[in-house]
């Protein structure tokens, strides 16, 4: 039946044959013999054996001339058309390639190949395909024709072509797997060329057509590949990094010399573990566990030993699950070859490239485990570096890594290599790894440690190395990384962490650090089960006192201990009243006049604060009077006598306000202003003419409390050099100083009531009821009311000398509606005297 759909065939094949074949047929005519051959060929249903004989005795090499030397471009495709039906469906295309070959070298060989039309060009190359899948060994002597027709296609213009050709170097490579590797590195260069192409079917055909080559090819390719498949791991589409996982994994389950490529290969495929796609990290997951299971089977009995007696790892990161035996010694084993180039790039220019890094050394250090000690030095200074990147999923990878030297790593020797770098110059990034270390490494390994690591936390060196905001924040998540690790043992360096605590919240740049500061010591507090910071205080109080002060007799407004010992005073609360003998000292010894005057400034604001809520805090265990002789003739009596300078006002300023405020809470008893107001009235009435506003203010509010606490027992003498300078303060330019004023001088008036001196006095008085009345034309209808109220006060004393004068000021005109609201209140206030 065979031959006689074979002979029949070709018996209606022969006139189309004929014209097709003969030199005066034209171009129509040929056309029509191949559209014949066509409808003859495709609408007979014939066997294998029948299309065998047909084309091989008749259609191959007439089509191939065709396809070769025809001048019409739809001959040549109808002519393509019928050898790919045919080939395809016959039972030994391979028997074509010594007529077929040539002609398609000739149509797509370089340099350049005759074939101009794209389509065209992608059909020859889809025969070629057909041939070599079909063609199995016959292919061999061909070869070095089909790798140069694949070298010139794969830099074809046409983005199709290029794909066919990828399909047609993984056909060649799978036909003749013998011969190939003689042949493929020729193909290396072109395929790299086209890698990068911009449709990444392209690149995806590229990259599967690089792994069948260098797979059934020379291994030796693998060293110019790798760098452009890395660089694939980049790209934007996900078809294409998964391309990419596929060929790596394939080369490390079945390369044949993949035991002198896995140091370059597994960092490749490992980087795909952290692909964006779930798809692809799985893919890589898959091919990482297939290959660590292969490598323990082919290594046996190297890992007997450690498949038997190996015990797991009793802390563990929290959600990671464990890679197999294989896959840890596969990493630990190629680690040394693999991390310096690792580390290079952890500092690259390129973010991308950082970022992969950093995914990529995670990845290493959870496989290599406790290998991972041989190389801390390396590690700790690339992380010190990456961890100052500017891009934060590269600082977020290195701190997950430091965190797995805490888990694998012994802290004698992390620790001992870690705070070795502060005895250089701190950065922020080392006390990053530090934390990161700290929260990865396990409580009880690292409680013996505790002590020394408290000790160079709070060493002056660390502590206070920098106001850096950076800086300060890492130090914090030190402390935090500490009390949240090591929960109660933290007791052994609670002194310690204080001093840390303190020192961040000194630190004058930001309030949030102060902030999280206190929610740390609340956080230590807890942790040792105490009620909050304050118990702490009260625990340290007195060391952490002896700690700022050490060398307090020689600071200076620059020196950090002025802004720690603010800290102590005031955020320590009623806890300092406890000390207050060891505070008093320090305040006595750095407020003499001899001191930087910055520094006394700082401090006599330190203790304004304080005195405004004494009886909470100073005066909390009411100790503070008995230190007030101290507090005033030897710390604010020597700073409000008068010195030239802005500084010195300033000085003179804040000490009127400590003692303000000293009268204002009631500290001083009337006794003891007795004692002191001898020496304190000459200093405060000065004040009242300062240039400072506030020293005015409350110069004025001094001697008015001094006046209602002990006025009664002043002498003529000490009332008599009091009010003229209260009295100049009517003049003042600011209104609440005048009203302070009069204030002031209504007390005054009340010191002389039922008083000896009174008689003494009468001259004094008939000059201010003259000098007050002047005062009744102030501008300020405030300051006018102010005035009337005092001398409503003052006509108590001498009724009749003051209605004189009201009458002698009606005279000159002067606001007659105050002075006769002055006449009024008089007369009402003496008619029930008579």
């Amino acid at each position: 039946m065979a031959a006689c759909g074979a002979a029949e065939l070709a018996q209606a094949l022969s006139r189309p044959l004929s014209c097709l074949q003969g030199p005066e047929c034209g171009r129509a005519a040929r056309l029509r013999a191949l559209e014949a051959i066509r409808a003859e060929v495709q609408e007979r249903p014939l066997s294998p054996e029948a299309v065998q004989e047909v084309f091989e005795a008749q259609l191959v090499r007439p089509l191939a001339r065709c396809l070769a030397g025809d001048a019409a471009e739809r001959c040549r495709e109808l002519a393509l058309q019928l050898l790919l039906h045919g080939l395809s469906r016959c039972e030994r295309p391979g028997e074509a390639l010594p007529v077929l070959l040539p002609v398609l070298a000739q149509r797509l060989g370089p340099p350049q190949g005759a074939e101009q039309c794209e389509e065209l060009r992608l059909g020859l190359l889809q025969l070629l395909g057909l041939l070599l899948r079909r063609g199995g060994a016959a292919v061999a002597p061909y070869l070095s024709d089909v790798v140069g027709i694949l070298q010139a296609a794969l830099l074809d213009h046409y983005a199709e072509v290029r794909r066919e050709s990828c399909r047609c170097a993984v056909a060649c490579a799978q036909a003749v797997p013998e011969h190939f590797h003689m042949q493929s590195e020729s193909l290396i260069k072109p395929l790299m060329q086209t890698i990068s192409h911009q449709h990444y079917r392209v690149r995806v055909d590229v990259i599967q057509a690089t792994g069948a080559v260098i797979q059934f090819g020379n291994g030796k390719s693998v060293d110019d590949v790798l760098s452009h498949l890395a660089q694939r791991l980049f790209d934007e589409i996900p078809k294409v990094r998964q391309a990419v996982t596929t060929v790596i994994g394939e080369w490390l389950l079945h390369l044949r010399d993949r035991y002198s490529y896995f140091h370059k290969l597994i960092p490749l495929l490992l980087s795909s573990v952290a692909d964006d796609i779930p798809e692809n990290t799985t893919l890589a997951w898959t091919y990482w566990e297939k290959i660590g299971l292969q490598w323990e089977k082919e290594n046996e009995e190297d890992l007997k030993d450690k498949m038997d007696f190996s015990v797991p790892p009793s802390h563990y990161p929290k959600g990671v699950t464990r890679p197999g035996l294989g896959c840890r010694e596969l990493v630990s084993r190629n680690l040394s070859k693999v991390l310096p180039a690792l580390c290079h790039d952890l500092t690259d220019w390129v973010e991308n490239t950082r970022v992969k890094a950093s995914q990529l050394l995670y990845l290493l250090l959870l496989h290599a485990e406790d290998h991972i000690t041989q190389h801390m030095e390396l590690l700790l200074r690339t992380l010190y570096q990456a961890c100052l990147d500017g891009e934060s999923e590269v600082v977020r990878n290195c701190v997950k890594a430091a965190e797995l030297i805490g888990t694998f790593v012994s802290p004698k020797v992390s620790l001992r290599l870690i705070t070795s770098a502060f005895e250089v110059t701190p950065k922020p990034s080392c006390l990053m790894v530090l934390a990161a270390v700290v929260r990865g490494s396990p409580k009880e390994i690292l409680q013996p440690h505790l002590r020394d690591l408290g000790d160079v936390l709070s060493q002056a060196g660390v502590c206070q190395r920098s106001e850096e905001v950076l800086y300060v924040e890492q130090l914090l998540c030190v402390v935090r990384a500490l009390i949240e690790v090591c929960q109660e043992d933290c007791q052994e360096i609670c002194l310690q962490l204080m001093k840390v605590l303190v020192t961040v919240m000194a630190v004058p740049s930001s309030q949030y650090l102060k902030e999280e500061a206190e929610e740390t010591m609340c956080s230590l507090a807890e942790a040792q089960q105490l009620d909050g910071f304050l118990s702490l205080y009260k625990q340290h109080i007195l060391q952490l006192l002896q700690w700022v002060s050490v060398s307090h007799d020689s600071w200076t407004c620059y020196s950090p201990e002025i802004l720690q010992f603010n800290v102590i005073a005031t955020h320590s609360g009623p806890v300092i009243g406890e000390v207050l003998h060891d505070f008093i000292l320090i305040l006595k010894t750095c407020l003499q006049p001899n001191k930087d005057p910055q520094m006394r400034l700082k401090l006599f604001t330190i203790l304004s604060e304080l005195l405004q809520k004494a009886n909470e805090t100073i005066n909390s265990q009411g100790l503070f009077p008995s230190y007030l002789e101290i507090v005033i003739k030897d710390i604010l009596a020597p700073s409000l006598q008068w010195h030239a300078g802005r500084t010195a006002a300033a000085i003179r300023t804040t000490a009127v306000s400590c003692l303000w405020a000293l009268i204002h809470c009631q500290m001083l008893a009337p006794e003891e202003i007795l004692k002191v107001k001898d020496a304190l009235m000459p200093q405060i009435i000065a004040a009242m003419d300062e240039d400072s506003q506030i020293s005015r203010l409350l110069g004025c509010r001094i001697v008015g409390g001094i006046l209602k606490v002990c006025g009664r027992q002043f002498d003529e003498f000490q009332l008599g050099k009091t009010y003229p300078e209260v009295l100049k303060r009517l003049d003042d330019a600011l209104p609440d100083v005048r009203l302070t004023a009069a204030h002031t001088l209504t007390d005054w008036f009340k010191c002389l009531k039922d008083n000896d001196v009174k008689a003494a006095m009468k001259s004094h008085i008939e000059f201010l009821y003259q000098e007050l009345l002047i005062h009744l034309d102030d501008q300020d209808p405030d300051t006018q009311n102010a005035v009337v109220e005092v001398l409503k006060e003052g006509s108590t004393l001498y009724p009749e000398l003051l209605v004189r004068e009201v009458e002698v000021a009606i005279n000159k005109h002067r606001t007659p509606v105050y002075c006769n609201q002055l006449l009024h209140h008089i007369q009402s206030t003496r008619e029930p005297a008579s």
